[in-house]
């Protein structure tokens, strides 16, 4: 169950919808997202924790995409004017102020965690001081590892690794430093009636479609992903999240609805493209909690999709 709250507001329903690419493939920047100014992507579970990304993880995907280097540009989003979901106003952090190396006296950030973040629901850490985390490493069942490698702590808080955002705490995220996430991205190629693919009319290539969900809060499209729970493998996350968001959108019968559940099980068995692992500019980041997230692609041969 997701708190209303915290989770995705969709227009009425969540409408399933295929996106078109203007060309084969696209090429992934870190920590990209929709072009709004202060929305996020990730939903949280309050049922559930969040949880470590498994080390199987690499030998179940294809890891041959090259790996693009960290962006040098300062995170944006994490940076946006108020947070949100509250009256807090972020301390303005110009761009040549934002990494730590910077020394900065007069900043001083408001500390912000969201009520309901407050009340330690089971996917929340509680407050500094009143436990002891293990960061930089799997803490138990929560991987309080990062993507973009050992983080620098303060006052027994860990560090934003991107720099400065102009609030501390917690903000709306539930885990003290990195939050883990699994956005699956599944394709299929464009086919016209008689099943050969469409081809793009100014660059005569393939056209790629993938699944994509519009949000009610801000109007945009955006891949049906969510967190990692607490010990659960990042492929599971991905076929969950993808059968939880797409199958509820749908207005069909029981057997239909069975027969796609077990489609999305035979694609998620598949081989998996990973297209993108780190740091994701969201706005609900702060100094001492950020998202990061694995973006994995499965391509649909069977059109099904």
């Amino acid at each position: 169950m997701i708190h209303s709250f915290l989770r995705r507001d969709w227009i009425g329903r969540i409408r399933l919808a295929l996106t078109l690419f203007g060309l084969p493939y696209t090429v992934c920047t870190p920590g990209a997202r929709p072009a709004i100014s202060c929305s996020y992507s990730h939903n949280f579970r309050t049922s559930q924790t969040l949880g470590p990304i498994s080390t199987s993880f690499c030998n179940l995907y294809t890891t041959g995409v090259q790996t693009m280097p960290p962006s040098s540009a300062p995170h944006v989003k994490s940076r946006c004017p108020q947070y949100p979901g509250s009256k807090i106003n972020r301390f303005l952090v110009p761009d040549d102020k934002v990494g730590w190396s910077q020394n900065w006296p007069q900043y001083k950030p408001l500390s912000y965690t969201n009520p309901l973040v407050e009340k330690k629901p089971v996917w929340a850490d509680p407050e500094i001081g009143s436990f002891s985390p293990k960061f930089n490493t799997v803490d138990g069942a929560v991987d309080r590892t990062s993507f973009e490698g050992s983080y620098k702590m303060e006052k027994q808080k860990p560090l934003n690794p991107r720099g400065r955002t102009g609030v501390t705490g917690r903000g709306l995220l539930g885990r003290w430093g990195p939050n883990h996430a699994a956005d699956p991205i599944v394709t299929r190629w464009k086919v016209d009636a008689k099943g050969g693919k469409t081809l793009h009319s100014v660059s005569k290539r393939p056209v790629l479609q993938f699944v994509s969900i519009k949000r009610k809060d801000c109007g945009e499209w955006a891949v049906p992903g969510g967190m990692v729970d607490a010990g659960e493998q990042v492929s599971i996350t991905l076929q969950r999240e993808f059968s939880e968001e797409a199958l509820n959108s749908l207005v069909i019968t029981p057997a239909e609805k069975a027969k796609i559940s077990d489609r999305i099980s035979k694609l998620f068995k598949s081989p998996g493209f990973q297209v993108y692992k780190g740091y994701v500019d969201d706005p609900r980041n702060t100094d001492n909690a950020w998202m990061e997230t694995v973006a994995v692609n499965f391509h649909d041969d069977s059109g099904f999709f």
